[in-house]
């Protein structure tokens, strides 16, 4: 697996945390020295470990935004 790099530059909130202490982050996140992109994943503890997740740009999370927005929960 190739080597990457990481910095959570701004926590932006919790969605959830399981038993376990795992929890559902939503953090703005630079990969690699890139920009920054809006990231959802599972992270341990401490943020020592991750999930899987997705990364969204700015212009992708308005537009999830608005579809969120648009649906009736």
């Amino acid at each position: 697996m190739p080597e990457f790099s990481y910095e959570i530059t701004e926590q932006v909130g919790i969605l959830s945390q399981n038993i376990n202490g795992w929890s559902r982050q939503i953090n703005l996140i630079s990969w690699n020295g890139r920009a920054p992109k809006y990231d959802i994943r599972d992270w341990a503890p401490g943020n020592e470990k991750m999930g899987k997740g997705i990364s969204l740009s700015l212009e992708e999370l308005k537009a999830l935004k608005e579809i969120l927005n648009g649906m009736e929960i």
